[in-house]
């Protein structure tokens, strides 16, 4: 079963996290609780709320066994989450007694294993190479490098980065020291660039050899992270695609590793991690705003 709604004004969550990338998971699979952007900030607040990078929302499904929201912690809706996609599948493993299950999202099913071992791999699809698909605002015949930099002209900190959609677009600039990269102050800039219509997330990737990448990552709506799933997919596809390691990596976030393998035969990106419960909780009705209740 999952969590139901205790009250009118009383709702469960779990808190939950993916090698640090932290979530507030609410189950709105029995109940019709809304959650506008000013709830959605509240809740992520980490001084006044729960404290979490994304909310994440369990709603029905007739697609697949259960439809998986995300918001950013400033409120913003996204479409993609692999570390919470990990989490979502290993709530629902647990629920329905089987280690197979599917997750809809907003463009796409997910397909995930939950294993005995603690890990879970989710088949993330396709990764989108296409200018106007990542998106981007100028065009690109070939996007696995492309013309961006930041800092001075004749001496740039970063630049010619490949970029990726994963369900959300990255920019991933390989760099010979990741940890050297002031990429809390690089990082929002980036984010918002012109060439980035829906805005895009900001990695740092160091290849340690071919079958090991180190990665950083400033999250779009999110700030910098621990770990972030799509973007390890995304760097390991931009590594391929530059000819810098093999189509089965391991990917180093400040948080831990991820495998990630872009598949040849069908051009699937698999993730596979852990996952963990923090705790159990109530959220206190003040987070929701009479909007989310409705009052």
């Amino acid at each position: 079963m999952g969590l139901k709604t205790m009250s009118a004004t009383t709702h469960s969550f779990r808190k939950m996290n993916g090698l640090g990338n932290d979530f507030v998971v609410i189950d709105r699979r029995h109940d019709d609780l809304s959650l506008p952007a000013d709830a959605v900030r509240a809740i992520a607040d980490r001084a006044t709320g729960i404290g979490c990078d994304q909310l994440i929302a369990l709603d029905p499904s007739s697609e697949a066994d259960v439809f998986m929201r995300i918001w950013n912690a400033d409120g913003g809706e996204v479409a993609a989450c692999g570390n919470a996609a990990r989490c979502v599948a290993g709530v629902v493993a647990g629920e329905l007694g089987r280690p197979t299950v599917t997750i809809e999202t907003e463009d796409q099913v997910l397909g995930a294993y939950a294993g005995p071992d603690g890990l879970v791999t989710i088949d993330m699809g396709e990764p989108r190479l296409a200018w106007d698909e990542i998106p981007l605002t100028e065009e690109f015949h070939d996007t696995s490098c492309i013309e961006l930099q930041a800092g001075p002209i004749d001496a740039p900190v970063l630049h010619s980065p490949g970029v990726v959609s994963m369900g959300n677009p990255h920019a991933i600039f390989f760099v010979d020291d990741a940890e050297a990269i002031d990429l809390g102050r690089i990082g929002p800039m980036l984010e918002h660039h012109p060439l980035f219509p829906e805005r895009a997330n900001i990695s740092v990737a160091r290849v340690l050899d071919e079958g090991h990448i180190r990665l950083r990552t400033w999250e779009r709506g999110a700030g910098l992270t621990r770990a972030c799933g799509t973007a390890a997919c995304a760097s390991a596809v931009a590594a391929v695609r530059r000819g810098l390691t093999d189509r089965k990596v391991t990917v180093s976030l400040p948080g831990g590793d991820l495998v990630i393998e872009w598949r040849e035969g069908d051009g699937h990106v698999l993730m596979t991690g852990p996952y963990a419960l923090d705790f159990e909780g109530t959220l206190p009705p003040e987070l929701l705003g009479s909007e989310a209740q409705g009052v």
